[in-house]
């Protein structure tokens, strides 16, 4: 009797500390259903974005993606501005996603590997499937896995292109033309967010 209590113990752990662990490759496979699911069903456009802004902001890393893409202009922000970034790239990602994805109307993506670069993170390589309108598009997935728990997007790489570093060059340029002036790009982010009232 005591031996069963401990097995149903062991076994009760077990479960308990392991089942949440989601590995990346069913992670993005998991995502990608959701997102297909929703672009699938006869809902109005505007509720697909919403939809989609929900899937994000579970599964994307959206502050570290933000922070990533302000390269070295993050070290002279200060408390205030670094929150009033974060606030803005969120809304401003949220929007360029949504938006673009909600344009699929048969979005068939399948994972096929995944190479483990270390502890952080993993690479998670899948394809789009071509239709009449499109070619098929190889896509690879940088997935955060610090917390094994809760595995983070923080970087897709369509056809060899880093959608994050192309993010990164787009806001340098803008901080270029203005002399390094983070109030330009957080009115560039305002206008684009709509929120320039």
């Amino acid at each position: 009797m005591k031996k069963k209590l401990l097995a149903i113990i062991f076994i009760s752990n077990f479960l308990l500390f392991n089942t949440f662990a989601i590995e990346p490759d069913v992670f993005v496979q998991s995502t990608v259903n959701r997102a297909s699911q929703i672009l699938s069903e006869n809902l109005s456009k505007e509720r697909k974005i919403e939809e989609l802004k929900s899937i994000a902001k579970d599964t994307v890393d959206i502050r570290g993606i933000g922070f990533y893409t302000l390269g070295a202009a993050r070290k002279n922000l200060s408390d205030t501005n670094k929150t009033k970034y974060s606030e803005l790239f969120e809304q401003y990602f949220l929007k360029s996603f949504s938006s673009r994805l909600a344009e699929y109307t048969n979005l068939e993506i399948d994972v096929f590997s995944k190479e483990i670069l270390n502890k952080n993170y993993t690479i998670v390589n899948s394809i789009l499937k071509a239709t009449n309108e499109r070619p098929e598009i190889k896509i690879d997935w940088r997935i955060y896995t610090k917390n094994p728990d809760k595995p983070l997007i923080r970087d897709l790489i369509i056809e060899g292109l880093s959608l994050a570093r192309t993010q990164k060059e787009e806001f340098a340029s803008v901080l270029n033309s203005s002399n390094g002036d983070i109030n330009f790009l957080f009115k560039t982010l305002e206008e684009f967010s709509g929120n320039n009232n």
